[in-house]
């Protein structure tokens, strides 16, 4: 009988499809072989070494980068990052974890690991944190937890109070749900979906939900809208701005095997959100080498003593070999952010 092969061009198809497919697949990565964890480790934070005024691009200026080790069981898979204090930082993992450090450019302080959830059986399903947002003024904590659809509520000693499966999320799918969110200071919230409108590759365009108030109060209502950002690179992270407008951190897949990543910086203004319509984030910044790249996935905001405006990224290290655990310190100038659009129908807009 004769033996049918397919032919080269689906021969090269299967394999680009594959390819692919191990590339976009979670806990694909090659896996570093660790030594046994040390419970009782600290965190160890080293400068990166970066030539001098190596990285402008936009209003973003860095001031400084480190790289954060530690044997702590507890350590690594962080996607996203708050200001828990003045000169304190919080960056919470995929694997439901948390540590709590001094900034690396201030003065020392102690550092903390502890769990984010309370659920006693640890899947992933039950502890994959991807975003969270913290208000400065009550000191609570929202936690966007993918898998389950779902933010949680923790009080400021980070018990829970609020533990909630949103309804409007539940068609999101179930490894690309809630990857963003932020809490406005006029108390709104806006949440973006890392899911794109095609299957294996992003189109820009992003479900998403904006709540007028708390998204863990009982009968709290979502508003959805679309979503657009740049072909391509999906939204990792949100932080408002002090004008009221957000950054909104995106990420590419540029190489599966091992894994490289392609960042962006794009801005958008909550004002222009509007229920069912279409929401568009404007590029700031391509970031591209000498600025140290890898799996950015937290983004947080602060305004400094010195009135400095300065955004701090981490990245996502997921237990591979060839990426690590990164903070970088940006300057952001004012004056180059683009103008702010008014909202309208305003007398200002006419």
């Amino acid at each position: 009988m004769r033996r049918l092969l397919p032919r080269p061009g689906r021969r090269l198809r299967l394999a680009l499809g594959l390819l692919v497919a191990i590339g976009l697949s979670p806990g694909t990565w090659i896996r570093v072989v660790p030594p046994p964890p040390d419970s009782t480790a600290g965190l160890t934070v080293r400068p990166v070494r970066v030539a001098p005024l190596c990285c402008h691009t936009g209003p973003f200026h860095l001031v400084g980068a480190w790289q954060l080790t530690s044997m702590h069981p507890d350590f690594g898979g962080y996607s996203a990052l708050v200001e828990s204090a003045p000169g304190r930082f919080m960056a919470l993992s995929d694997r439901g974890y948390f540590v709590e450090f001094a900034r690396p450019d201030g003065p020392p302080g102690p550092v903390r690991f502890g769990p984010l959830l309370d659920d006693a059986v640890r899947l992933k399903d039950n502890r994959d944190v991807e975003a969270a947002s913290r208000d400065p003024v009550s000191g609570r904590l929202w936690l966007a937890q993918e898998g389950r659809n779902a933010i949680e509520r923790k009080a400021p000693d980070m018990t829970r109070e609020v533990f909630r499966e949103i309804p409007e999320m539940q068609g999101w799918p179930h490894n690309t749900g809630p990857e963003s969110i932020v809490r406005l200071t006029d108390g709104r919230f806006v949440v973006l979906c890392e899911c794109s409108t095609t299957r294996w590759t992003s189109s820009g365009i992003h479900q998403a939900l904006l709540f007028e108030g708390d998204p863990t109060d009982r009968g709290a209502k979502a508003r959805p809208f679309t979503f657009i950002g740049v072909k391509d690179y999906r939204p990792t992270a949100l932080a408002e701005l002090p004008d009221g407008r957000v950054l909104i951190l995106a990420r590419r897949l540029t190489w599966p095997m091992p894994p490289r990543f392609a960042m962006k910086i794009l801005i958008a203004d909550p004002a222009e959100i509007t229920p069912g319509g279409t929401w568009h984030a404007r590029e700031l910044a391509d970031l591209q080498p000498p600025w140290p790249i890898d799996n950015y996935e937290g983004l947080t905001i602060e305004r400094q003593a010195d009135g400095r405006l300065v955004a701090w990224m981490i990245s996502d290290e997921n237990g591979a070999a060839t990426q690590r655990v990164l903070l970088l310190e940006m300057e952001i100038d004012e004056k180059r952010l683009p103008p702010k659009q008014k909202a309208p129908g305003s007398p200002d807009a006419l």
